[in-house]
């Protein structure tokens, strides 16, 4: 073993992984050559390094040999590089002197031939100790958090997390870009499998929301810039003028009475278009706030010429003892500042105008799923009777499973919850009409809790199930039986043959995707979305609720399709992880950030390329600044300054191609 120089001593550790790493790499060999390299003053295999004998047998050495550096080859780093610097750190060493290599992911995981995986596993040791030897000792940031929390979002994800952090003591800000919190959840008539009301178990949650002194709720609001770090963020949030004065208005809807539009006739959101309102309403009745707003796009009172001499402005003056409303109200923007953000802003419904074959829009009798559920709603615009579009009653339904879902055509994934709520459709719509109903299906995928049973409980109930995707939704009659009504066409596949199934109504079941300003949401709050546009978690199974953003967490459908329970589970963990990180007090940052030499030229190119905004000019040295706290290591402005004067913590040139000539190197010297 050649003797260390420079008073550099290297321990070097290769970690067998069970059969992970051994099976491919030949382990001893590679410990036994990593111990003829420069500065290696012990070399060592071992069965499973993670393990407490592992760390405790890294714990040994550097304290017996006088270690300076440790390198490890085992796994990935995002799995054990922690455990591996706590160990470093045990120890005695700075933990910033400690590499990580991956000979797992990297080697053996990706090779078939033994002797060419080991030759790999040599070559990559051999650049880690390289590296290491470059090693600085580096202290952690500590940064405080602010005790307050941004929730946003204002469904049951949204509604959940609020409530727990503020039931733990915490000052939460709610907001919504809707006047109504609730989200989707609040248009459901009953929840599968249980078939307990949706409002019965909702309207609570809401009722506490806006009843909570630790809870500040800004609905018909949007967030619409985020600034700071983790632990100290600034945000803005735009309120949307509702032109009613909402500490004033007790909702008693005495406005809405008076309003010079008799009957209500403008479509209604919240009822999917299916029902009408007045230019002045509240959106549904459990509606929280309990509190009106009016619609600039239709209240005469905001018409030009004529037509505003028509509105006589009678809700004014109904609302005269309280005067709540103030048609002179104009949005306001209110500056927070929070340590922690919880997003949670839901997602769409498929847009089932992209699958045309359907008729949706064509034929008046079609449906999507959430304009079903406002129909069996006792507070829909049919107070729950099913009566269709042309003033028919239904006397057999189809519902068509998987529109805008497992699909090449339109989105690939499957949206988990379609199956479930199909069947509870047909189960409310035979309930409610008497109808033959008929879903057509390509797997019935129903894993959750009571999910068989009730799928069990529908065909009990006479549902019929056909198995096929369904080509088309025509209006073409072939026999007398067709005439007037809506056909099916479907391929049964486990009958085998072609079928043609004439129905009163179609429901489709739409799927779920992101929303269309995903995008830009996420830009806000610097995640990261997936190829399918849902935000992104730090780690799909060990941190499913946290961003890569350090104080960003995500609950909800706005990371992919899921059911209440599984929403409400996640919505917990994230106020959870929330709740940790403010007791906490502090958050410990990497201290892999980038730094400014003094040769710096202040050509400014570095500020709008980093994705932080943690670069800045200052105007009195005539030189960029970093801030440490806001710069994650991402690299970005050390590879693009045109002078090389900044570098990185961690990245330094001489451990970079200290790495790279490792690599390369044929023999050790």
């Amino acid at each position: 073993m050649p003797e260390p120089r420079n008073g550099v001593r290297i321990g070097f550790y290769v970690c067998h992984c069970g059969h992970n790493i051994a099976s491919m790499v030949d382990c001893p060999a590679v410990a036994a050559y990593a111990a003829t390299l420069p500065n290696v003053a012990v070399s060592r295999d071992y069965k499973y390094l993670c393990s407490d004998p592992g760390q405790e047998l890294i714990k040994r050495d550097i304290a017996e040999l006088g270690l300076s550096h440790v390198v490890v080859a085992s796994c990935s780093p995002l799995l054990h590089e922690h455990t591996f610097r706590s160990a470093t750190e045990a120890g005695g060493l700075n933990p910033y002197c400690f590499h990580m290599v991956n000979i797992r992911e990297h080697d053996s995981w990706v090779h078939t031939d033994r002797r060419l995986a080991t030759e790999k596993a040599k070559a990559l040791a051999r650049a880690g100790i390289r590296r290491v030897a470059h090693h600085q000792p580096l202290e952690m940031k500590r940064v405080p958090i602010h005790p307050d929390v941004l929730v946003v979002g204002g469904g049951i994800a949204g509604i959940h997390a609020a409530l727990t952090l503020a039931s733990a003591g915490k000052k939460v800000y709610l907001v919504e870009r809707e006047p109504s919190i609730g989200g989707h959840m609040a248009k459901f008539d009953k929840t599968f499998p249980t078939l307990d009301c949706a409002a019965c178990i909702l309207t609570p949650k809401m009722s506490a929301v806006r009843s909570h002194p630790n809870i500040t709720l800004w609905s018909y609001s949007e967030v619409v810039k985020t600034d700071g770090y983790v632990g100290n963020y600034t945000v803005t949030v735009r309120r949307k003028p509702r032109y009613v004065i909402e500490e004033l208005c007790v909702g008693c809807q005495e406005c809405i009475d008076s309003c010079v539009y008799k009957k209500p006739m403008f479509p209604d959101e919240f009822n999917e278009g299916l029902g009408k309102r007045k230019p002045i309403h509240i959106p549904f009745p459990q509606a929280t706030p309990q509190v009106v707003l009016i619609d600039p796009e239709v209240c005469l009172n905001f018409k030009r010429g004529v037509l505003t001499d028509k509105c006589k402005k009678t809700c004014v003056e109904a609302c005269a003892e309280r005067k709540a409303i103030d048609f002179n109200q104009k949005e306001e923007l209110k500056e927070i500042k929070v340590g922690t953000i919880i997003v949670a802003t839901g997602f769409q419904p498929f847009d089932v105008k992209r699958v045309p074959q359907y008729g949706y829009g064509t034929y008046p009798n079609v449906y999507t799923a959430l304009e079903a559920e406002r129909l069996v709603n006792a507070s829909g615009p049919t107070s729950g009777e099913v009566v269709l579009r042309d003033g028919r009653h239904p006397n057999a339904i189809a519902i068509i499973h998987c529109v805008g879902s497992r699909d090449r055509k339109t989105n690939r994934w499957c949206s988990r919850v379609c199956c479930m709520y199909s069947m509870k459709l047909a189960h409310l719509l035979k309930e409610h009409s008497g109808a033959e109903v008929y879903n057509f299906y390509i797997d019935i995928r129903a894993p959750g809790k009571g999910y068989e049973e009730f799928y069990d409980k529908l065909n009990e109930e006479g549902v019929h199930f056909i198995r096929g995707r369904v080509g088309e939704v025509t209006d073409w009659a072939m026999t007398p039986e067709e005439e007037g009504k809506l056909v099916i066409r479907v391929e049964d596949t486990l009958a085998g043959f072609v079928r043609r199934i004439p129905v009163d109504m179609v429901v489709l079941s739409t799927g779920l995707e992101p929303h269309s300003d995903a995008q830009s949401v996420r830009r806000m709050f610097n995640m990261s979305c997936g190829t399918e546009g849902f935000f992104l978690e730090r780690h799909p199974k060990l941190a499913p609720v946290n961003t890569y953003t350090d104080g960003v967490f995500i609950a909800g459908c706005c990371q992919g399709p899921r059911d209440i329970p599984d929403t409400v589970a996640q919505a917990g963990a994230a106020a959870a992880e929330a709740m940790a990180l403010i007791d906490r007090g502090h958050i410990d940052q990497e201290p892999n950030t980038a730094r400014i030499l003094a040769d710096c030229s202040g050509c400014k190119s570095c500020i709008p390329l980093c994705p932080y905004t943690a670069i800045a000019f200052d105007s009195a040295t005539q030189k960029a600044v970093i801030n440490e706290a806001l710069c994650k290591g991402c690299g970005t402005c050390v590879g693009s300054c045109p002078s090389g004067s900044i570098i990185q913590n961690l990245f330094d040139d001489e451990e970079v191609f200290g790495e790279i000539q490792g690599v390369l190197a044929d023999e050790p010297n």
